[in-house]
């Protein structure tokens, strides 16, 4: 992590690059919040868009070949694979927190957004430091860890069950640190209570999922700085993984509504998520081992919930007035 960083040609020689794709970003997130405004989409249009924006992440390697060179495009699509693989594990925990602070579901497209946008920004400035910057956030690293097993603990029990955002572990910290609300007020990030002016859950809940995206950073952007130390490419990697993310959270949300079990496989993901962040100094699991544990516990809870479906509507086929009277 200590080494210097090297400037290649790509970064060094066109600062009108940076500024074109940092416009880019900004133009981005304007047009997923003024296209969506608060409506939550179906799930093919959720589908669809996140199809869209990978293409359009695959894509940039067009230009960076004819500004870059092949080498660019290498560590480029590279680099935007492992961060768009390992933002999976970042969809997990936004589904988790967004549940904790029970943001009303017209509000989330606004918590997504602009989550991401500051990460975005957090990382950038993370990125131009250097990845030895993301050294002194180890001991934050194992205390995220600790509060993802646990929340994975508690939702294995819960269930399907309702979170109560006011009992929750992380809504406590925050209001001895901030002054927050007890009630939403529309999407407002403030509001005045009592002639005071207060933070409200969006704001609180915005936060969270800016600095759980953060945190991730310290896997995510050393494993690409392995690959490349272009700065540029990095950024651009990590910006467009991120792109995708909010149509992504609601193709997630919405299987998560129509099989029952998909808690259980959310509170296994987290699980070895957790296990990833706290073990990081002895265990450094293969990308593909990250990918198989969230396509098998998905697999595997939609299967379940899909039997268990069909069980219960030949339970009730069974037990039709009919065959009733007959037994009796």
């Amino acid at each position: 992590m200590g080494e210097t960083f090297e400037t290649t040609d790509l970064e060094g020689s066109c600062m009108l690059a940076w500024i074109a794709l940092s416009a880019f970003v900004v133009l981005a997130l304007a047009l997923d919040l003024r296209g969506g405004g608060h409506a939550t989409p179906s799930l093919r249009s959720a589908l669809l868009w996140s199809i869209a924006w990978t293409v359009a992440g695959l894509a940039f390697a067009i230009p960076l070949a004819i500004g870059g060179g092949g080498a660019a495009v290498g560590e480029y699509l590279a680099g935007f694979l492992i961060e768009k693989s390992l933002s999976l594990d970042n969809l997990f925990v936004f589904a988790v927190l967004l549940s904790f602070f029970a943001v009303p579901a017209e509000e989330r497209r606004l918590v997504l957004l602009y989550g991401i946008g500051l990460a975005i920004v957090l990382r950038a400035v993370f990125i131009v430091a250097g990845a030895a910057a993301l050294d002194n956030l180890d001991a934050a690293t194992y205390v995220l860890g600790a509060l993802l097993a646990f929340t994975a603990f508690k939702i294995a029990r819960q269930g399907n069950e309702e979170i109560d955002p006011e009992s929750t572990l992380a809504m406590r910290l925050l209001r001895r640190a901030i002054p927050i609300s007890r009630e939403y007020d529309g999407s407002h990030l403030t509001t005045v209570t009592g002639g005071r002016r207060l933070a409200t859950p969006l704001l609180a809940a915005l936060a969270m999922v800016a600095a759980f995206d953060l945190m991730f950073a310290i896997d995510s952007i050393p494993a690409i700085f392995a690959i490349t130390r272009d700065t540029f490419v990095v950024f651009a990697a990590n910006a467009f993984s991120l792109l995708g993310m909010v149509s992504l959270y609601f193709v997630l949300e919405e299987l998560l509504k129509r099989f029952r079990h998909l808690n259980l496989a959310l509170a296994a993901i987290l699980g070895y998520v957790a296990a990833k962040m706290l073990l990081e100094d002895i265990w450094h699991p293969p990308l593909g081992l990250s990918l198989a544990v969230i396509v098998g516990a998905l697999g595997l809870a939609i299967l379940t919930s899909a039997l268990a479906e069909r069980r219960e509507k030949l339970g009730h086929v069974g037990r039709s007035p009919g065959r009733t009277a007959d037994v009796q």
